[in-house]
Parts: structure tokens; sequence; C-alpha cells
């Protein structure tokens, strides 16, 4: 069954626990390579962690490491499949710290034994001795030196207590004890360290909740069919977290695997930071608990997977959460709870109210290009205009929005040459040209003078450029009336950026000919955006190759009947 081994079991142990134990390095494993960086970052991260008291227990936290993954070889003798760089240095720093007694009154400490560099035991007692012999002892005894200067430097700092130091290492210090039974250990090595990708907080997550620990209380044909279901039911959760359509909704996090991961870590409270917060927040619910315990948080984790499929299948409550969670009014876990206890008409009415709240005070003619609001705003002007669309069923690809980040562009160019770079400008005379009409008397003369600049290659000019630029842009925009801001709301759309950056302060025309071109090879172009580029606005017969006042005010008068509802719209 893909994703089960029952036998795997997982806990976490303090650095002292693993004094009992021998590690075994076996050969497929690499030389022992930690830099005095990677060093220096282990020594800082213990000292500077803060153990604190934990509310209700007579407990304290703890500074978590990261995974040590082993299988068992005999009683207390482990081969380590992955961590043994990790393993080393904290043997390393627990022997220095063993200097400051006398022999009898050192810490026992766990032993390392390397199946290619059987010498390697040996050294380890002694590593602040040269020893030529392999690369191994050198980089072990340049650690072991890194570690003699870290304490050295803090010697005369009163701040700083060895001893306290000391017993944080030995006990609010805890390695994720990962222990496997999969027959092939070079198979599990080798997956972990494709691209030196750690255990993640979902796979070690999966690992307690499939834990044989977990079903004592059960014959063990049942314990096998409810770890089945367990798998199964996960494997279902993370298939559909895998649609991008449904995952992007959600999240804006380019991530490829164990999104399952997102309702872990919704469902922690911990305030804890570290990599691994939310699998100690479930070992601290799973480990040692009853399978009443272990069934309570498989029900919550699906329960919110069934509360995600209810608003991505619900096109309303799909539509205005999705931008809720875009623009980053709201969180999820937030929603989750509302939704939770509120009547479905009764929480469409509170994420309204959520919406109208954020644009409070929000004037739609004070939105302009610069202003932080206008990409939200025309964001939700396109998410209700396929709402208003009662013949419309298609859904919005936050998707596309968040992957391909999409901006806001002019409608009609600005005065600006300087976003034209030096490199681009011979390619946008050309563009512009295919739309100047030089049997029109006004437009002749243009057209003779981009031809002009072209065949003598005066564009390098920056001065004659400009000047060129500027008579383009009034001419495409001579429709227009020069009183309005061409950086207004009504001036302004949305467009993914890669076309965007495509057609960067392009004429008009140009820009309606990528946006049919995009539409045309099936790329998304919100709906708003292509009416305006498509003159779905304009009195009939349309000026196709400008931008006018007219189409302008059409725009606006769209504008305030479909955003009404959500910020004001008086001039």
């Amino acid at each position: 069954m893909k994703g089960l081994n029952t036998m795997n079991s997982i806990e976490l142990k303090t650095l002292g626990e693993l004094s009992q134990y021998s590690f075994y390095i076996p050969a497929y494993q690499r030389g022992y390579r930690w830099t005095a960086q990677e060093v220096n970052d282990l020594l800082n991260d213990i000292n500077e962690f803060i153990p604190r008291e934990i509310s209700d227990t007579e407990e304290k936290t703890w500074y978590c490491l990261q995974p040590v993954v082993v299988k068992s070889r005999s009683e207390n003798e482990y081969e380590v499949i992955d961590g043994q760089q990790r393993l080393t240095t904290i043997y390393l720093i627990m022997h220095y710290l063993n200097q400051d007694f006398v022999e009898k009154r050192r810490d026992k400490l766990f032993s390392i034994d390397y199946q290619t560099r059987t010498d390697s035991k040996e050294f380890l007692q002694n590593p602040d001795e040269e020893n030529d012999a392999c690369i191994d002892f050198y980089y072990m005894h340049k650690a072991y030196e890194t570690i003699d200067e870290w304490f050295n430097q803090r010697e005369n700092d009163a701040s700083f207590d060895k001893n306290d130091y000391r017993s944080k290492l030995k006990f609010h210090t805890k390695v994720i004890w990962y222990e496997t039974t999969e027959d092939n250990p070079i198979t599990v090595f080798t997956r972990l360290n494709i691209g030196k990708i750690s255990l993640t907080n979902a796979e070690l997550i999966k690992a307690l909740f499939l834990n044989s620990s977990n079903f004592k209380s059960g014959n063990a044909d049942r314990m096998r069919l409810r770890q089945i279901e367990i798998a199964n039911e996960w494997d279902n959760i993370e298939t559909s977290l895998q649609n991008n359509k449904l995952w992007y909704f959600l999240s804006d996090e380019k991530k490829e695997d164990n999104r399952i991961e997102y309702i872990f870590n919704l469902m922690n409270d911990s305030t804890d930071t570290d990599p691994y917060s939310t699998f100690r927040f479930f070992y601290a619910k799973l480990a040692g608990k009853t399978e009443d315990d272990m069934n309570r948080y498989w029900e919550m984790v699906q329960a919110y997977y069934q509360r995600f499929n209810e608003w991505f299948s619900e096109r309303e409550l799909y539509h205005k959460i999705g931008f809720i969670l875009t623009v980053k009014i709201a969180k999820v876990k937030d929603l989750y709870d509302s939704s939770s206890t509120l009547r479905k008409s009764d929480f469409i009415s509170h994420i309204d109210g959520m919406i109208k709240q954020y644009f409070r005070n929000q004037n739609l003619f004070d939105l302009d290009y610069e202003n932080k609001n206008t990409r939200s705003v025309l964001l939700l002007y396109n998410i209700l205009t396929m709402l208003q669309n009662e013949h419309d069923s298609s859904y919005f690809p936050f998707d596309d929005f968040k992957l391909n980040k999409w901006n806001i562009e002019h409608i009609a160019s600005r005065k600006d040459s300087t976003s034209i770079p030096a490199a681009n400008r011979k390619d946008w005379l050309l563009d512009v040209k295919c739309y100047i009409d030089k049997d029109q008397e006004e437009a002749a003369g243009l057209f003779a003078q981009i031809d002009d600049m072209l065949n003598q290659e005066t564009y390098t000019n920056e001065d004659k450029f400009t000047t060129l630029f500027d008579a383009v842009t009034v001419h495409f925009n001579k429709y227009m009336s020069e009183t309005e801001d061409v950086d207004g709301i009504s001036n302004l759309a949305l467009l993914d950026e890669k076309t965007n950056k495509g057609y960067k302060n392009a004429v008009f025309p140009l820009k309606r000919k990528c946006i049919i071109e995009l539409d045309k090879t099936g790329g998304f172009v919100p709906i708003c955006t292509k009416n305006v580029f498509l003159k779905y606005f304009s009195d009939y017969p349309p000026k196709i190759s400008f931008w006018t006042q007219d189409d302008r005010e059409k725009y606006e008068q769209d504008l305030m009947r479909v955003l009404t509802n959500y910020l004001e719209v008086t001039k």
C-alpha cells in the first residue's frame, strides 16, 4: 500500500538519552565534512535557545534538531541512514564539554563506528590531536578546533554560563528519532539525499498517525485495516491538493509535494517558529496517546479538507474567499473558524463585510497607478463581473493569477520614454510603424519621422528618441481628454507580468493585438481586461486603434456599477 509502513516509529530523544547507543556509519555514507560555519551555526542556535516553562506541565520547551534516520542492527546499536554529520558534531561538542571533569565524573557518550574508516572511532577519543591518516580526521579536528574557539571566545562573557549550556545541550536539545524497518537502507538513504531534502513535517507526522503504538487496544487485523484507511485517506487529500486550482485558491506557496502539511500547519497553535514546530505539536498530541486521540485528530484533518472542498465547489464562496486570501484580508484559519459557527448565508454576509471593511473610506476615483489598493480593486472588479454574469459558470484562475504575477497596466500609454530600454527602441519603433496609417495626412508625417529614424539609426540618441516617442504617444492618445490623468483608475487594467513586460508602454493597438493573441492561444485574460481591449464598452463603430475618452467613460461607468457595494464610487 502506497505510503504505508506500519513498523516505522518516530519519537523525540534528548541528546543525553543517546548515550546508551552505538551508531554505525555504513560505506554508502560520505565522510564527515561539516565546515566551521555549520559548526558555529549549531553552537549558536543552541546557545540562543532559552527553555521556557510549558503551562500545566512540569516540562520545559526544548530545541529541536533535524531528524536522524536509523535502522536497528542489534540491541542499542543502530545504522545511521541520515544525520551522521549532526551526530558526529554533537559528539565532538559533548566530548569537548567532558574535558572540564576528571574522567570518572565525565558523562558517558554514545559511540560512532565507521564501516570504511575504522580508525575514526579511536580518533574521536582524541579529536584535538592532528592526524593526517584520512581526510575525515582533518575535518573532525577542524570542527573540534572551531568548538574550542567558540567556547574560548565566551570565557570572559558574564552573560554566558558554560554549565547552563551543558545542561541545555544534554536535557533541552532533542533530536527527531526516525527508526525505519525498510529492508534496504540504501534505498531510504537515496530517497532522503536526492537534492539533500530532509524529512518534512508531513512525513514525520504520517509516521505518528501510522505508528503501531496508536492501536494498542485492537487486534492485528483491525489495526492494519485502520492504518490502510488512514493511508488511503491521506493519499486522497494529498492528491486533491496537488490540483493547482485548489492549492492556489488556498495558498500562494510554491510547494510541489507534501501539500497536506498545509492543514497540519493550520492546526498547529504553537507559537514556536523552528522548522519542526508542527511536528512537535502533533508529537505532543499523539505520542503515547490512545487510538481515540489519534482518531480525533485525524477527523480534524479531514474536517479541514472537507471544508476546503465545500468552498472550492461553491462558486460564490470560491471567488470571495479566494479574493480575501489573495489580498490577505484574513487568514484561512480565521475563515475556517467562522464558517464552522455560522450558517452559510450568514457566513457569506460575514465575508462580504470583511471585503467592505477592507476598502472602508476608499473612493474608486482616488485610485491610481501608484495606489497600493488599485491592484486589489481591479482583481475584485474582475471577480465580481464573473459572479454577476448569471450565464457565466467559469472560475477565476487564482493559480494563473499568483504564478504569473498579475499586475496593473496602463490602457493608453503615458509619456515615459525611459520605460523603453535603449536595446528595445528599434523594435518599439518597428511595432509602432505597423499601426500608423500613412495614408492619413495627419499621420503621414509621423510615419516618415519613424522611417527616417530607423533608416539613420538615430534612435540611439536619447533626446531625439524622446521627442519622437512623445509625438507617437500624443498621436495614439489624441481622442483622450487632456484633463484626464493617464494614471487614473479608468486607464488601468490587469495583465500578467510576462505579457506586461512584453509590451511595456506599447501603443494601444499593439496591446490589443497581444491580448487577442494571448486569448487565441488559450492563455487566460481577465474578463474585464478582455472587455477593455476588445472594445466591449465602446459605441459602434469603435475606433479600433485608439483608446478614446468615450471608451474611458464607459469603462468608468462599469467600474462604478460593479463595485458600488464594496467601496465609494462618487467623484
